[in-house]
């Protein structure tokens, strides 16, 4: 292969190694999945933030968000199953 047909290749390998990253100041500041899920407002106004602008939030704080929001949803997980003693009438 030639230099011309390898330098196309190059280019947008370093063109998609080039995205925004997360800085670790960034990442200390967003809040934890526990105090999002604690604070039922604030995480319906970062959800709704997170579907319109992920890109200006970042992936850190939006998924933090989705956790939280399945933490709120399923609990904990500790409770188990238990079916009504009285089955239902079909």
């Amino acid at each position: 292969m030639t230099m011309k047909q390898i330098a196309p290749f190059l280019l947008v390998a370093a063109l998609s190694a080039c995205g925004q990253s997360e800085t670790p100041k960034q990442a200390a500041n967003v809040p934890t999945v526990e105090e999002l899920a604690a604070d039922l407002a604030r995480l319906r106004e970062l959800r709704r933030q997170c579907k319109t602008e992920r890109p200006t939030m970042g992936d850190v704080l939006c998924n933090r968000v989705a956790e939280a929001t399945n933490k709120r949803f399923f609990g904990d997980g500790k409770v188990p199953y238990t079916p009504s003693e009285t089955p239902p009438k079909l």
